[in-house]
């Protein structure tokens, strides 16, 4: 069986299902797409994606189209709470020669994706069923119909179905986080990627090209209910800080809200159906690592596959094998991340002053080499 009659099916049109389609239309195979939303569901809110994450766009062949959105971030910003700085980071020279760091609505970024599958996506198609068997998996989806596929590709995100179906993993493990998201217009000027940390919160702002600001807040509040109206909720929380927030929060509008999980499975195949995404090792978005490591799944997932040509079986193993120490690395840099921001501020601020720059200059060093 050929690379062109491999029988492949991406299920989730999402960042990680378009950019494994995309890899995979590289390689030379025709996947099928199915995505359970509608077309209309758009993104919503922005995107960060360092530098790392550009670089594998790259390698998609997907660069030229973003060059011209969002804005370039040079740098990142830490504050306290009161606006004070903590120390600052040189972006574009820790990601010199690998790629550009960037910020942009994810509904643009979204359509740059979509241009590169170069083939129609099945929206409103469900997963009903899946069944494995003689190295082929047999998928049933909602309207009824059914097709056999030599691999499956679950890239559904954080609580997936094809996970599930598969035997892959239970569900998603809350990390106690909730997260806020907005997209600001008329804010205040901001050229830098701003972060203000408080005691077990963290605000960040920055530009993402058209005048427009990308905003993230967080909070440590396992216990808490998601309130009611999420705007009037941030202005409490961090009415008090400094710096570039009280103007952002008087001009913010809409505010979405999320609660952040993990998903740490023991392996991310069996048989041919193999997670890649948020549905194999979903993390907190504290690094803003989630999309350039669903970029970098899909880069390594067509090398491999291209490179064992018919031996599905051994182009996942060489997949995991490839991909788990990284991603496992990211996960535990995150981790590291959110409990130094946990660390009360009385303790955390200065010793952030003293070694700040390389203790999270670190966390990204290991990335710097490709996947």
């Amino acid at each position: 069986m050929g690379a062109m009659t491999l029988r492949i099916l991406v299920v989730g049109a999402g960042i990680a299902g378009l950019s494994a389609a995309r890899a995979l239309r590289l390689a030379g195979y025709r996947p099928d797409v199915v995505e359970e939303l509608p077309a209309s569901m758009l993104p919503g809110a922005g995107i960060y994606l360092p530098g790392n994450a550009s670089r594998a766009l790259r390698q998609l062949g997907l660069d030229a189209p973003l060059r011209p959105l969002g804005d370039l971030i040079f740098r990142q910003v830490f504050l306290d709470a009161r606006g004070r700085t903590l120390f600052e980071m040189d972006v574009a020279g820790l990601w010199a020669g690998v790629g550009e760091s960037r910020a942009l609505s994810r509904a643009d970024l979204q359509q740059v994706l979509l241009t590169g599958v170069g083939g129609e996506v099945r929206y409103d198609t469900a997963v009903k069923d899946l069944e494995i068997f003689d190295g082929a998996a047999k998928v049933e989806f909602g309207d009824g119909s059914v097709a056999e596929y030599d691999l499956v590709i679950g890239a559904d995100g954080r609580r997936s179905t094809i996970r599930a179906k598969a035997g892959l993993g239970g569900a998603a493990v809350p990390t106690g986080q909730i997260v806020y998201r907005s997209v600001v217009s008329g804010g205040p000027p901001l050229s830098d990627w701003t972060a203000l940390l408080g005691r077990r919160s963290s605000f960040v702002a920055m530009p993402m090209g058209g005048r427009k600001l990308y905003c993230y807040a967080d909070e440590t509040a396992p216990d808490s209910p998601n309130p009611d109206d999420p705007r009037a909720h941030l202005r409490n929380v961090f009415g008090s800080f400094g710096g570039p927030v009280p103007a952002i929060l008087a001009a913010m509008e809409k505010v979405s809200v999320a609660r952040t999980d993990e998903v740490v499975l023991e392996t991310w195949h069996r048989g041919p159906v193999l997670l890649v995404g948020d549905a194999a090792h979903a993390t907190a978005p504290t690094l803003a690592q989630g999309a350039a490591m669903s970029f970098e799944d899909a880069v390594v997932l067509g090398a491999e596959l291209k490179r064992s040509g018919e031996d599905v079986a051994a182009a996942l193993r060489a997949y995991e094998l490839r991909r788990r120490p990284r991603c496992g690395a990211v996960r535990d840099r995150t981790r590291e991340r959110d409990r130094t921001r946990d660390v009360p501020p009385a303790l955390r601020d200065p010793m952030l002053r003293r070694r700040g720059l390389r203790i999270f200059a670190d966390h990204y060093r290991p990335l710097v080499p490709p996947a």
